[in-house]
């Protein structure tokens, strides 16, 4: 098929105060592709869509759609030229049905549900969509919620769409069912912008690759003349080794013994039923499951900070030293003698002071840990001082305010000061979401370290390529219950997706 030029980004800048979030950015998106967009973490990606979508005005340039220049000052006005963005996190009205989520916010005087629900069952039909209409939000998994917003910008007309990390809470089964609705779309003659951070997805659907690198644009490249070797090289700058090594640790042993454990929250639902697992020193336990199957009250109820209503945790310091875990909060744990350290899905929340630096959310950990009232400024100093340079962290110095940092370095941050503790039990969650390539090959490095020195690491990950390089055993959760616990090293992405769906129970503990 001929392609078309959709739109032209010709030097288009955008500053935040003293940063250059893009700097002079050209770039062409034709119709009939689909376009990945690559980069590190703030290399200006969702700045430049955002452009695009209407949310941010550039500084400096001029975009030009169908040949033409145009001014987009509001997301209103992108969908006036055919342009809609489909955002990672989902813009819904939970007690709406589908299609009154579809139509929300437009201003047709009498909106006709017939004719609505019509309109939306072509949109299904010819794209490959399954969705009812009138069912509720709160109703929907996570995959139809996204199928949902993407019908959303099709029925005001775009023809022109970009999805941020739109594979990121998704199956695998998921994915392929997203990639052949993208496909189709491509040959209906639409522009398919993905942001993205996994490299086989942007071989598997891309036609080119556009690569930003500390928000300048780097170059265009047709996806079958490279490899993901060259396209993280454009990326970081230098070469990069894109291989996780799994050594094994020769005789893994129990650190960690859950039981029984179920959970309920606050208004009487239960995340957790019955949840039973071992993880063991010197390996790393993977946990699969699609996004709120309790993989968040999991490690928070291990770590003393999410109730339990039945079972038991007990960590095994050593054959004479067992603590039972339930019931104690943090600092219990910690004075009961459990080596434990916590990388949280809520980094500011309950990792780190946002109004604090680097140095100052190091001390946190000495002042809590020690028995002085003089506090020891050097050694948190330096602890700081080599998580900047060892993982990178973009910021002006080491007192810079965490609140005022992107969240990848804000969570460069929480992953060094945690595994700088050389704990026996380490619980990770989502430990490289939104990190860069680089980044997070060194957390995965860093993490096998810990497993290798007799740790025993619990991994949550969104990648279930990562989960299946990076882990020895996953644990696979589907509604706050195990459906299966599996050798990664015999399994397959396959089984693990049927899994995380309940479609297939599996067990090899």
């Amino acid at each position: 098929m001929q392609t078309k030029c959709a739109i032209e980004m010709k030097g288009l800048t955008k500053r935040f105060g003293t940063v250059v979030a893009n700097d002079g950015i050209d770039l062409q998106i034709n119709r009939g592709e689909i376009l990945s967009l690559l980069g590190e973490n703030g290399s200006g990606k969702t700045t430049l869509m955002n452009m695009l979508s209407g949310i941010y005005q550039p500084d400096e340039g001029q975009i030009l759609v169908d040949g033409e220049p145009v001014s987009i000052r509001s997301p209103k006005d992108a969908y006036a030229y055919r342009i809609g963005m489909i955002h990672q996190h989902y813009k819904l009205v939970d007690v709406f049905t589908a299609a009154q989520n579809i139509v929300l916010g437009l201003n047709d005087e009498k909106l006709d549900l017939k004719q609505i629900n019509s309109k939306v069952q072509e949109i299904c039909k010819r794209y490959g969509f399954n969705i009812e209409p009138s069912k509720k939000v709160y109703d929907m998994s996570v995959s139809q919620k996204q199928t949902l917003e993407i019908i959303k910008v099709l029925y005001r007309g775009a023809d022109i769409l970009i999805l941020d990390e739109p594979t990121a809470v998704l199956t695998p089964q998921e994915t392929e069912k997203l990639f052949v609705i993208l496909k189709n779309m491509k040959a209906d003659g639409k522009a398919v912008v993905i942001i993205t951070h996994k490299l086989h997805e942007v071989m598997a659907i891309s036609d080119k690759v556009a690569v930003l690198r500390k928000g300048k644009y780097i170059g265009t490249v047709e996806t079958s003349k490279t490899n993901p070797q060259m396209l993280t090289e454009m990326m970081v700058g230098h070469a990069v080794a894109l291989n996780i090594e799994r050594p094994k640790y020769r005789k893994p042993f129990d650190k960690l013994r859950v039981e029984g454990l179920t959970c309920v929250d606050h208004e009487g639902i239960c995340k957790l039923q019955d949840v039973s697992f071992t993880a063991r020193g010197g390996e790393i336990l993977g946990v699969a499951g699609i996004a709120g199957s309790g993989q968040k009250e999991l490690l928070e109820s291990i770590a003393g900070l999410y109730p339990v209503k039945e079972g038991s945790i007990t960590c095994i310091e050593c054959e004479d030293h067992q603590v039972q875990l339930v019931g104690l909060a943090p600092r219990q744990i910690r004075d009961a003698g459990v080596g434990m350290a916590f990388v949280p899905e809520d980094r500011l929340g309950m990792g780190l002071v946002g109004s604090m630096g680097m140095t100052g959310n190091m001390m946190l950990r000495s002042w809590k840990q020690g028995r002085s009232m003089f506090l020891d400024k050097r050694g948190p100093e330096k602890l700081a001082r080599e998580i900047w340079e060892k993982l990178e962290v973009v910021t002006p110095s080491t007192e810079f305010p965490v609140r005022r940092m992107s969240g990848g370095n804000v969570q460069k941050v929480l992953v060094g000061r945690e595994i700088s503790r050389e704990p026996s039990v380490l619980l990770t969650a989502y430990a490289v979401r939104g990190l860069d390539i680089n980044t997070s090959y060194a957390i995965y490095n860093l993490l096998t370290y810990q497993k290798m020195r007799g740790s025993a690491v619990i991994y949550i990950g969104e990648d279930l390529d990562v989960l299946l390089e990076l882990c020895d055993r996953i644990l696979v959760l589907c509604a706050g219950k195990v459906s299966g616990i599996v050798d990664a090293r015999k399994t397959t992405k396959e089984e693990v997706g049927l899994m995380m769906t309940s479609l297939k129970e599996a067990k090899n503990d």
